[in-house]
């Protein structure tokens, strides 16, 4: 943090200035800290959190607001490899610090195209990263190195490998990390977690998870790269491709870009909303360090869909139901569907049950952002972990290799690898090239 870098403490501070002034001083009330007649909490500068932001685009520009919006953080750069949108991002921070008198002053925030020199800088505590999902582990890793805390977008990592390189770098360095699912952080999932932790719906049997379809192969026509876009850096440890905007879209197109569909870059939705989905089945089953025994690809027969088994023996389908990016647990005493502000079960009053003191609770997070900062300040882990935010990832991985193959699949979560299955196995990890790729 801060106060481990160039900031002095609110003790130095306030005695060194108490010095140059004489034996009389009158030192504002957010230099000493303390609580505001609301209740909320003044901060000395020597304790608000310096964040760099690794990738800007619509993503990237919405979690600036989130960060700012705690009034415990300062952005002190900026790292964007397309001009347009580091400049709309930027933009968008100077209006929420014209809005928010309590962020202070705004001071001009620096743009990098390589965030190697982002990382350099000795006065950033954490980054944010929220590149497309090729490049994530590539710049975590040297996040890590580089002595940064980190939170990352879901879904963390493009193979299995990759997260756990992720994983293993965060706790070499010891550094807090923070995966961005933040549906962890609201109430209905929460209580989603609670209700089947404490039995409510029975032994849960079956879960239908409904969020789209499977990554395809890259195979859009070339468009001409726009100015102020450098390709080569947005590809990164990739093979090279041919530019489509619709991989990386002009700023005159407010939407998200489905880079997300291709292999090369993404997982499809079924890591795009998958990694909030599977989350929670993961959360709400206890298996945040583990995952799925065995993944079957449907067949066309007996086995309609994808379908994830468990070791005790709860299955596990993605599938199309009713409701949009959402998940129906199934339990020997009653149900829960759930999805983002919604949350119907059956018996109904599950949905309001209070779960008492003495019964088994979830790690508690009502604000994603302001968890992660609280961490760093701990010292502790954050709601999704890097661990949780792999183990996640994994199951949607493992999901789309068996689509891939065709075929079905043994998984050994312990070990993170297919059983007896080399052609499976190969595609736990992917080939990045000597300039932005890493060791997996």
């Amino acid at each position: 943090m801060s106060t481990k870098n160039n900031n002095i403490s609110r003790r130095d501070f306030v005695s060194k200035a108490s010095l140059a002034l004489g034996s009389f001083m009158i030192v504002p009330r957010h230099v000493l800290g303390g609580k505001k007649a609301d209740g909320s909490k003044y901060l000395a500068p020597s304790d608000i959190i310096s964040l760099g932001f690794i990738g800007t685009g619509k993503q990237g520009r919405g979690l600036t607001s989130s960060f700012l919006n705690t009034n415990e953080v300062r952005i002190a750069a900026l790292s964007e490899v397309y001009q347009a949108k580091a400049q709309l991002t930027l933009d968008r921070i100077k209006m929420q610090y014209e809005k928010n008198t309590q962020l202070g002053a705004f001071s001009e925030i620096p743009i990098y195209q390589d965030f190697r020199e982002l990382l350099n800088r000795k006065d950033i505590d954490a980054v944010v990263i929220a590149t497309p999902d090729h490049w994530h582990a590539a710049i975590a890793v040297r996040a890590a190195e580089a002595g940064k805390d980190i939170y990352c977008e879901k879904p963390l990592s493009l193979t299995v490998r990759e997260g756990r390189a992720m994983v293993n770098a965060a706790r070499k360095y010891k550094k807090v990390f923070q995966t961005g699912s933040m549906q962890r952080s609201w109430p209905e999932f929460r209580q989603t977690a609670e209700l089947i932790r404490n039995g409510y719906i029975g032994e849960v049997k079956t879960i239908k998870v409904n969020v789209g379809t499977p990554p395809i192969v890259y195979n859009l026509a070339e468009e001409k790269i726009p100015e102020g876009l450098d390709w080569g850096k947005w590809l990164g440890p990739n093979e090279s491709v041919v530019f489509n905007s619709e991989l990386a879209p002009p700023i005159s197109k407010d939407v998200f870009p489905n880079w997300r569909l291709f292999r090369e870059f993404g997982g499809g939705m079924v890591t795009d909303w998958g990694a909030h989905m599977f989350d929670i089945v993961q959360w709400s089953l206890g298996m945040d360090d583990s995952g799925p025994v065995e993944v079957l690809a449907p067949d066309g027969k007996e086995i309609k869909f994808l379908t994830y088994k468990y070791e005790n023996g709860i299955t596990m389908t993605h599938e199309k139901w009713e409701w949009n990016n959402a998940i129906h647990f199934v339990g020997t005493e009653g149900e829960i569907k759930v999805q983002r502000k919604k949350i119907e079960t059956t018996p109904t009053s599950l949905k309001d049950k209070v779960i008492g003191e003495t019964e088994k609770h979830v790690y508690k997070s009502e604000n994603h952002y302001k968890d992660f900062l609280d961490a760093m300040s701990n010292r502790s882990k954050p709601i999704c972990d890097v661990e949780v935010g792999h183990r996640t990832a994994s199951v949607c991985n493992i999901g789309n290799i068996a689509y891939r193959l065709n075929r079905s699949l043994k998984w050994n979560p312990k070990k993170e690898i297919f059983i007896d299955d080399k052609e499976a196995n190969a595609l736990l990890g992917r080939t990045m090239n000597k300039e932005w790729g890493i060791k997996i």
